[in-house]
């Protein structure tokens, strides 16, 4: 009992791991989430660009130093070619390119949401480039907060979780490598702030996690809504297939008995046996309709009954005919060449082809001749039922009804197509094809 929790909890682990690790669709922000990080990347664009400026206002070479409390003018040395480690050359003597490289270490941000582990890369490439030429400073801080903030998005909204938790080590690593000039130093006055982005970055981390789980528990009940249809619908169609062309033949067969009871009791005996043999044939496929949905509590298997006969096929396509005939209907049924193996749902298709052509002359073309043709060719199956046209006033168009609709989804599942319509000479055709797959 224990091994079989402990499999089960192991089991239950690696999906949650696997689906975890499963990459899915980049996210699709709304406009007024674009608008927020458009925002939040040119205010922090514009903090480091104006922090820049300001560390390179220190006192210039030359300019006299005031040492309180006496004032003295002290000489300085002669200038140095270049400013010392950790300082930026004086304001008026910044180039535009640093400039242009501190708004970029936070203009990424504009896609964190849509492209979080791209603009990851982007604002940590980007920062530890301008930290190592502006030598560190009050930009720093903001620099580092473009990070946490692109580190924060791609942990986030990235679909592409492995990635992500490859890339926030690396890039933490890349950080930490040369910390006196990518880390900020954090002053008494700094860790309050720290303290409060933390906490509200962790507060939207759980809100993120609440609306995409929402979204995850909508989509699977709109999948779940979609299989339950698509079943639906093709338990219609089999429900269709089975009752309709039974219940004709047994309508016609009731019929001719009542006219001939009188006179010919031996005929309508037949007609009546007729009928009571396509009430059994109805209710054993009805049997196995319902005995592929009635599964069990325990293994899922479908639910055994001795009643339940195999799926029919081509093979049962004499039986069909044959019972069709004797309701009166001239069936002639011609097969050519060497059947192949057909997967089961692609012979019950075949099956069903045939037998709904049937149905259709039963009820749209009394007194006419069918000619049912089954040709098997390498790699296709061929199927063709045609009639000369009877004298029944209801018509029999082209995709009229629901059970040649139903053909054709049918078929569609398995490659195949459907063809319906009057023909030249008269009366009504409907022909089917079916791949095979070759055997290796």
């Amino acid at each position: 009992m224990r091994g079989a929790v402990g499999a089960e909890f192991v089991q239950r682990w690696r999906t949650a791991v696997t689906a975890m690790l499963r990459p899915g669709p980049l996210p699709r922000p709304s406009r007024w989430m674009w608008t927020a990080d458009a925002i939040l990347a040119v205010v922090l664009a514009a903090c480091t660009v104006v922090a820049v400026r300001r560390q390179s206002g220190g006192p210039a070479p030359g300019q006299a130093v005031l040492v309180p409390p006496v004032v003295l003018q002290v000489p300085q040395p002669p200038a140095a070619p270049y400013p010392p480690a950790g300082l930026v050359r004086g304001l008026g003597e910044v180039g535009p390119g640093l400039l242009v490289l501190a708004a970029l270490t936070a203009l990424p941000l504009v896609v964190r949401r849509r492209y979080p582990l791209t603009a990851f890369w982007a604002v940590v490439v980007v920062g530890l480039a301008f930290n190592h030429r502006a030598g560190g400073g009050n930009a720093t801080v903001y620099t580092f907060l473009s990070c946490v903030m692109a580190a924060y998005s791609a942990a986030v909204h990235s679909p592409y979780r492995l990635r992500t938790l490859t890339a926030l080590p690396i890039g933490a690593i890349a950080l930490a490598v040369r910390h006196d000039e990518n880390l900020p130093a954090f002053t008494s006055g700094l860790v309050p702030f720290l303290a409060l982005l933390g906490v509200g970055l962790a507060a939207n981390a759980v809100h993120a996690g609440k609306q995409r789980l929402s979204v995850l528990q909508e989509e699977h009940e709109a999948a779940t809504r979609r299989a339950v249809d698509r079943e639906r619908a093709r338990i219609a169609r089999e429900l269709h297939d089975v009752v309709t062309h039974n219940v004709s033949v047994m309508v016609i067969q009731a019929g001719a008995a009542r006219k001939v009871m009188d006179s010919a009791p031996d005929r309508a005996r037949e007609a009546l046996l007729a009928v009571e043999a396509g009430g059994r044939t109805a209710m054993t496929e009805l049997r196995h309709v319902m005995g592929l949905l009635a599964m069990s509590g325990d293994d899922t298997e479908p639910a055994a009954d001795p009643d339940l006969a195999p799926q029919p096929g081509l093979g049962q396509l004499p039986s069909l005919t044959d019972r069709l005939r004797e309701t009166g209907v001239p069936v002639e049924l011609t097969v050519t060449g060497a059947p192949p193996p057909l997967p089961p749902g692609a012979d019950l298709a075949a099956y069903r082809v045939v037998q709904e052509a049937l149905t259709n002359v039963v009820k749209h073309a009394a007194g006419a001749r069918v000619r049912v043709a089954v040709d098997h060719v390498p790699g296709v199956v061929r199927i063709a039922v045609s009639d000369t046209g009877g004298t029944s006033a209801a018509p029999a168009g082209p995709g009229g009804g629901r059970g040649l609709i139903g053909l054709r989804e049918r078929l569609a599942v398995h490659g195949g197509t459907l063809r319906a319509g009057e023909r030249a000479t008269g009366g009504f055709e409907v022909s089917a094809v079916i791949p095979v797959e070759e055997p290796v």
